[in-house]
């Protein structure tokens, strides 16, 4: 009887923590399709890669949806997070779904799927790299400041905020935004199955709807997040209304809750989306 009890009451605290979880499975019973999101600017990897290295090892996740809703971020983590997702569509079918935006660094996770579905009106593409460097120079000038540098070698400040681009600076750094972008460029080749030719005209920043994108061959199917899911679990040998799991959501320590409320609330910004280093896989206009 006791032990009855005790299952009973187990059943009951897994039931209602799906429901206060809008749904989402919290316990992986059975066979289920699990979830990655991708929200915001991506700048970090860490806890994305841990979220997929999660469902590679959960025997019960028989497929996975990526919902990606990005303008992308910086080159290193979406190269990151693009060889991660690679590793989990050779173990299980992995299948994405774009929300508002999947542009840029976003798009380039996308690639990493077997099919790729999106809205008639998403917005992708912006295939393209970006650096950006402020000048103070003049802000300086008013206020008084110098700044003086003893360097190793010529190009050793690159991209410093205090002096003017030489003709030598622009063409170096061209060099390594043509070398990202074509890295950009044959990820695309691989995974969509189209010669870098073909794809040329369309690799120049611009952007593109989802029924544009469906035309050039960027995506397969135009359709929502529960087509996706009702994909995948067509794939995986399924039902019709499968159950999804989601990661467990990232803990935050309570200095970190109330430093990050606090600049969301007064600030109106996010202290998880600061700004990346280096060059970028970003629509910058997002």
């Amino acid at each position: 009887m006791t032990i009855s009890a005790i299952f009973l009451f187990f059943l009951l605290v897994v039931f209602t923590a799906g429901m206060l979880s809008g749904g989402r499975s919290v316990v992986p019973v059975g066979e289920k399709i699990g979830v990655l999101e991708v929200r915001g600017a991506i700048f970090d990897a860490r806890q994305m890669t841990a979220q997929i290295d999660e469902f590679r090892d959960n025997s019960s996740v028989k497929a996975v949806v990526l919902r990606i809703d990005s303008p992308g971020g910086g080159v290193a983590p979406s190269q990151e997070i693009y060889a991660e997702l690679k590793q989990l569509a050779k173990e299980k079918p992995l299948i994405v779904s774009m929300g508002a935006v999947a542009a840029s660094g976003g798009y380039y996770l996308a690639i990493a799927g077997e099919r790729l579905f999106a809205n008639p009106g998403s917005i992708t593409g912006s295939i393209g790299v970006i650096m950006s460097f402020p000048d103070y120079r003049e802000l300086m000038d008013k206020v008084g400041v110098k700044n003086e540098v003893v360097k190793s070698g010529r190009f050793k400040d690159i991209g410093s905020s205090y002096r003017e681009f030489s003709a030598a600076d622009r063409e170096l750094l061209q060099e390594m935004i043509d070398d990202v972008h074509a890295q950009f460029v044959d990820a695309i080749s691989e995974g969509r199955n189209l010669p870098v030719d073909r794809l040329r005209p369309y690799v120049d920043g611009r952007l593109f709807t989802g029924r544009q994108a469906k035309q050039i061959g960027l995506i397969d199917e135009l359709g929502t997040f529960n087509d996706a899911v009702k994909y995948a679990a067509k794939v995986a040998g399924l039902g019709a209304d499968p159950d999804l799991v989601y990661p467990e959501p990232e803990r935050l320590d309570f200095i970190d809750r109330l430093m990050q409320g606090a600049a969301s609330r007064y600030l109106g910004i996010s202290l998880k989306e600061r700004m990346a280093i280096g060059p970028q896989y970003l629509w910058n206009s997002y």
